[in-house]
């Protein structure tokens, strides 16, 4: 081979590495956009959906608590399965709540309740509600002087008082449902809000329903 033949065969080996690299470099890029542009965007720590999921947690584990407390000893079978229902539904929800911050890599907890409910919301609750038996209070929530109560009672008096408790919890997280639907931008979170929102609506008529059979004062 001579000397020119040699220069062109390597000219063309290095030009066909040099293509490789290029075609390699190319579908390197096209395929880091790609997945750059396909990777899910989760909400953020501050975010009305990761608010929810927290506080939610926390009003879903009283009213399981509640819930429990008024199955085990009741004797009114309407109640009975009510309260079944509250228990196992809000445990499920509270537990894909706790999925949900895990998914997106966020902690449990964080910032105060209903610290995310944005200003110039409907849904506000304002800065005067500084401490955390006020805002527990605005959330519909139980106090442990209501929650000792609730396991001292007996019979009607019992079944009378969790109706009480329960109708002001589920009255409490209606609007924080309806704030996240709002506010918020995971569709599966919204979805769940939705569903809250019908189901404790639906619940709080059953429950006064029953205060009214039992002659609830």
């Amino acid at each position: 081979m001579t000397e020119a033949h040699r220069s062109r065969a390597t000219w063309l080996v290095t030009a066909a590495a040099v293509l490789a690299v290029g075609a390699l470099a190319f579908g390197i890029g096209r395929f880091t956009a790609f997945g750059a542009s396909a990777a899910p965007q989760h909400p953020a720590t501050d975010s009305a959906d990761a608010g929810f999921a927290r506080d939610m947690q926390v009003h879903h584990a009283q009213a399981v608590e509640m819930a429990m407390e008024i199955y085990a000893k009741t004797s009114d079978d309407e109640l009975r399965a009510l309260s079944y229902d509250i228990a196992t539904a809000q445990s499920a929800q509270r537990g894909e709540m706790y999925g949900w911050l895990v998914t997106w890599g966020l902690p449990q907890a964080g910032g105060p309740l209903m610290g995310w409910m944005g200003s110039g919301s409907s849904h506000e609750h304002g800065e005067d509600a500084a401490s955390e038996a006020d805002l527990r209070a605005q959330m519909g929530m139980a106090t442990d002087a209501e929650l000792a109560e609730l396991r001292a009672d007996t019979g009607t008096a019992a079944d009378c008082l969790f109706l009480a408790l329960m109708v002001r919890h589920h009255e409490g997280a209606i609007p924080m449902a309806e704030a996240v639907i709002d506010e918020g931008s995971d569709a599966r979170v919204r979805a769940v809000a939705t569903s809250m929102v019908q189901t404790q609506s639906a619940e709080i008529d059953a429950m006064t329903g029953m205060q009214q059979r039992l002659a609830c004062g």
